[in-house]
């Protein structure tokens, strides 16, 4: 059986955000995964983030605790997720897997992807109303989400009125809710997405 490691060329994350690196195999019978390592190669210095072996996970570098995984309880899964993504991040990343087979002759494979960490600006916010629709009798309760891409964190205000005319400041935060809606209620709101 051949045992071969399936990854991507290049990922792109997204600043503060989080990215997986695919790193998967199918697992064959007769062989054991005996090491799976993790390596960052950046400014021509390569160092080990990550391994996994008989003695559990270690990360071995420290400013990559607390921000990466490999599934634990997925066979042929050795992916990395990287959280929290920091710009110092974009590098070469190798996955190396040693296999051990029934005659103790040991197999590695590795796959390399490249990350390129970028800052992504607030995308123009898109407004969700709640699913009763924006029609609603006196007396509901709903509400309206902003929701918006790009590089966290993202902030959010909601006015009433319009755009560039005259507006009051209703809300610094995604939501914008109403318990117990009046006819005076009715009118013209919008939502501002703003980027780091």
């Amino acid at each position: 059986a051949l045992l071969d490691l399936s990854g991507v060329h290049q990922v792109n994350g997204t600043w503060m955000g989080s990215t997986t690196l695919p790193c998967t195999y199918v697992p064959s019978e007769g062989f054991t995964q005996q090491t799976l390592s993790w390596s960052v190669e950046r400014d021509s210095s390569t160092s080990t983030i990550f391994r996994r072996d008989d003695s559990g996970d270690h990360i071995l570098l420290s400013r990559f605790r607390d921000r990466v995984s490999v599934p634990k309880h997925s066979p042929g899964d050795a992916s990395l997720l990287i959280e929290n993504l920091e710009i110092p991040d974009s590098g070469h990343y190798t996955c190396q897997v040693i296999w051990k087979s029934k005659n103790n002759n040991l197999v590695t494979k590795e796959v390399t992807t490249t990350v390129k960490v970028v800052k992504v600006p607030a995308t123009k916010p898109v407004i969700r109303a709640g699913e009763a629709g924006l029609r609603l009798p006196a007396g509901a309760s709903t509400s309206l989400t902003c929701v918006a891409g790009g590089s966290p964190p993202i902030s959010y205000r909601w006015f009433r009125g319009t755009p560039g005319g005259k507006a009051v400041l209703l809300s610094s935060r995604a939501e914008l809710a109403w318990h117990s809606l009046r006819p005076s209620d009715s009118g013209a709101y919008y939502c501002q997405a703003q980027g780091r």
